[in-house]
């Protein structure tokens, strides 16, 4: 498939004026000029248009909150335990919500969905494609994190039923609990192949999965709004050696330099969103700016359903009123996210050797007025005019 005469946003190596791309078995094969453009059999001209990377949303819950249902479609959180890291998304997500429909509409082609955030240690985060009937067709990376929570949420689903933690200490100590056995069970596993005296312990399924936590083999999100809460997670990360990212960092701008000198990673959102309670109440539409210029990586999201996943790219474009650049707040949902999840290999950008995933716009794709004329994930064409 070619898409020719098309100006190319491609976020990592500047913008093509009047250029190409080249598709082949799903992946990007050549982009460029259009002085250098080969001939293909399956071409469309896209004079007038500007071709994108699918938008990631990095970190949302679609399809572990089915739109229109009650308990029937609620499957985001095990409140039953403040500890379930083995639960696992990809059991939950329900790629016939309508809204994976609404987001590729949007051009949202690449999602990181999962657990919510009731539980201190709340599960494993998947990172799949918005365009399937099949999760198991979907998947890009699964387990791609292991996610946290920490402040108001934890305190206020177990406060109502008389059961720890109730405190933001008993959260932290939850969480650190859990680490430490999951350290342990790898060492006893790692003694026992090196001694065929040792035994090996009982099954854990809690510790084997915050294992891949502890080794680095899978990132740890966070979910913290407040600025105490943000640093509690650096300091859990930094005492386990977790690979940490930021989600939500609400109160993020008032540190924003002591966060690049940690070297912090941040998904910032839900932006379109009330002050619905009291971690809110410092939310600011300046605060991926604030945080970018200060030198932290920012991506943005929704954090479906808070917001409706088909208005990432609007909220990016608030991002922009409120003082980000506009390409920066393009990348901000494209080639950010995919290098904050570890993912820029598959997908954020328009270049050769990534998964054809593309969101093609007449006019500014962060404006309330704009929806994709095109949209193709993994080199099939799901949106056209």
């Amino acid at each position: 498939m070619l898409l020719y005469n098309a100006d190319i946003f491609t976020a990592c190596s500047g913008k093509i004026k009047n250029g190409y791309v080249l598709i082949k078995d799903g992946r990007i094969i050549d982009v460029g000029p259009m002085a250098f453009c080969p001939k293909d059999s399956e071409s469309y001209d896209l004079s007038g248009l500007t071709v994108y990377p699918g938008f990631i949303d990095a970190h949302c819950h679609i399809g572990m909150w089915e739109d229109g249902l009650s308990f029937e479609g609620d499957d985001g959180n095990e409140d039953t335990d403040p500890a379930t890291p083995h639960l696992r998304a990809v059991d939950a997500v329900n790629p016939g919500d309508r809204c994976f429909k609404e987001a590729v509409e949007a051009g949202v082609t690449a999602v990181v969905t999962g657990p919510g955030s009731a539980n201190p240690v709340a599960g494993q985060m998947v990172a799949m494609k918005t365009f399937g009937d099949r999760i198991d067709d979907m998947i890009i990376r699964e387990p791609v994190a292991m996610k946290f929570a920490l402040g108001e949420n934890p305190k206020n689903t177990y406060h109502s039923k008389d059961e720890t933690p109730t405190t933001r200490m008993a959260t932290a100590a939850i969480i650190r609990e859990q680490l430490k056995k999951a350290q342990r069970y790898q060492r006893d596993i790692l003694a026992a192949e090196e001694d065929e005296d040792t035994d090996e312990p009982d099954v854990d399924v809690k510790s084997e999965a915050l294992s891949l936590a502890v080794d680095g083999s899978i990132q740890s999100h966070f979910h913290a709004h407040r600025s105490d809460d943000i640093f509690t997670a650096i300091r859990l990360a930094k005492e386990y050696e977790l690979d940490l990212v930021l989600v939500h960092c609400t109160e993020g701008y008032l540190n924003a330099e002591k966060l690049a000198k940690e070297k912090a990673r941040a998904i910032v959102g839900p932006l379109i969103c009330t002050r619905t309670k009291p971690e809110l109440s410092n939310e600011r539409d300046e605060n991926p700016a604030i945080l970018h210029k200060a030198g932290v990586e920012v991506a943005i999201c929704t954090d479906h359903p808070e917001v409706p996943i088909q208005y990432l790219a609007l909220s990016a474009g608030i991002a922009v009123r409120a003082g980000m650049d506009h390409d920066e707040a393009i990348k901000a949902i494209t080639s950010v996210p995919a290098k904050i999840l570890g993912l820029s290999d598959r997908i954020g950008s328009v270049a050769p050797g990534l998964d054809a995933d593309l969101a093609v716009f007449e006019g500014d794709p962060l404006s309330v007025y704009e929806t994709p004329k095109w949209v193709i994930i993994g080199g099939k064409i799901v949106k056209k005019p």
